[in-house]
């Protein structure tokens, strides 16, 4: 919970400035929303990259301070920065020549115009983004979640000022429209990122001295990358089947996709309860195996351990947002709409929302633990089969049932997930939770098969 809490913070203070910038833009018309929206819905997409350096590099990086070995710690901060830099260049430099025509391809007209604008200000910006999500995993991975929040909070707090003076342009300020809001977002993430770094300096890890420093790095480099990529490919795909849902939604009018709409801004804001935990589980994990590591000890008892009250944590937090959704939906509804028809899909949407969260919270929070102990390959496995049984039940469902069948298959994907996590660990009575920020590849196979058969959850 200390670690978890102030990143939940940090993620609930990143909605409210995205929502409240939301609103300044929807008062330049319906493309300039649209524009906005588009850029919103890249930007998801890169986060699944950035995921990647940014996961990998928070639990290598707890790994190492748990094992006490600050040398390690500065390869892992240092390969973090070289990929960091590698990978803003890959992305920045082809998005902004390809910037009208990523526009036009979702776009057109003004819409298009305006979304290009926004690309012309946000490619090259992007590096300002990618290096502060890694400024603040190298916090995070030695258990510093605070910093990150108060950074958070201090950009976002610009932004909310920004936003108004560049959008609208009020006083000797012009009215820059969408460009402004893309100009307002790195202006507020700059300064985020100064401020950051001058706090870094207090922290500053010591250079690896002596050996192979180039190929320490490239090593430390794959390791990042292999330790990430679970995280960064479970965004990546709740984020497409997102998508999907949306499209499936639309078949039902425009009420309904406005009443989910409504019901799922709110379901956001419960379920970063969820993520905030898998985070804090991540780093524990990923310290503890470090921790045991450096004494000569094995980890399974301590991560099972951690495992078990993840999972009570999870499910106190589960159960509780579910009687909260099915509870105060009316009441919450009725403060963002008063349209009947809208609020009548938005509460429906909370109310089945409550069999879902559950379960969700289980599978997000389990996965983080399975994740940084190096065990990802089950939770992703579980995540793509459990969201390809969403959607199938749902498109089913929803034939006889209408749009409530397309809850009802939220509800069966969470739960498939969850079977997949869970059920063949208790059939064999050993977690499949290995070694992962330890060792990589044929290293640590046979340390981690040997974790795997110690291990019930």
């Amino acid at each position: 919970m200390a670690l978890a809490g102030p990143v939940y913070g940090e993620l609930l203070s990143g909605v409210v400035a995205s929502v409240v910038g939301a609103y300044w833009v929807a008062g330049l018309g319906a493309p300039a929303v649209a524009a906005v929206t588009l850029a919103g819905t890249v930007e998801n997409l890169l986060l699944g990259l950035v995921l990647v350096v940014a996961s990998g590099t928070t639990v290598r990086l707890a790994h190492a301070h748990g094992a006490g070995d600050r040398a390690g710690a500065g390869r892992v901060a240092r390969a973090a920065w070289r990929l960091c830099a590698l990978g803003s260049l890959l992305i920045a430099a082809p998005g902004f020549l390809a910037r009208d025509r990523i526009a036009d391809a979702f776009l057109d007209g003004e819409a298009a115009v305006l979304a290009a604008d926004w690309f012309t200000v946000a490619f090259p910006a992007f590096a300002l983004f990618f290096a502060q999500r890694i400024a603040d995993e190298l916090f995070k991975g030695v258990g510093d979640t605070r910093t990150p929040l108060r950074t958070a909070l201090l950009g976002n707090a610009l932004l909310l000022v920004l936003d108004p003076l560049l959008i609208l342009g009020p006083g000797p300020f012009p009215a820059l429209g969408v460009t402004g809001a893309a100009l307002a977002l790195t202006v507020s993430r700059a300064v985020a990122l100064a401020v950051t770094a001058l706090l870094r300096r207090r922290h500053r890890l010591p250079a690896p001295a002596g050996g192979p420093l180039v190929k320490g790095l490239l090593a430390e480099g794959r390791a990042i990358t292999a330790t990430g990529a679970p995280f960064g490919l479970d965004f990546t795909a709740r984020m497409g089947v997102g998508a999907v849902q949306l499209g499936l939604v639309a078949a039902f009018g425009v009420s309904a996709v406005a009443g989910y709409g409504v019901g799922y801004r709110v379901l956001l804001i419960v379920t970063m309860a969820f993520y905030a935990v898998r985070q804090a589980a991540a780093i524990e994990a990923a310290r503890l195996t470090g921790a045991a590591r450096r004494a000569g000890a094995d980890p399974a008892a301590a991560v099972r351990s951690l495992a078990r009250d993840t999972a009570r944590l999870a499910g106190a937090l589960g159960a509780g947002a579910a009687l909260l959704c099915a509870a105060a939906a009316r009441p919450v509804t009725a403060l963002f709409t008063d349209d009947p028809a809208v609020a009548g899909e938005a509460v429906g949407f909370l109310r089945a929302a409550g069999l879902y969260l559950l379960p969700y919270a289980l599978v997000v929070a389990l996965g983080g633990v399975r994740q940084a102990a190096g065990a990802g390959r089950r939770p992703v496995v579980a995540v793509l089969v459990g969201l390809t049984a969403q959607l199938a039940s749902g498109a089913a469902l929803s034939g006889p049932f209408g749009v409530r069948g397309l809850w009802a298959g939220m509800t069966i994907g969470a739960l498939v997930q969850l079977a997949l996590l869970v059920l063949p660990v208790a059939r064999r009575r050993a977690g499949a939770i290995g070694d992962g920020p330890v060792r990589n590849g044929t290293e640590g196979a046979s340390e981690i098969r040997l974790i795997e058969r110690k291990m019930p959850i």
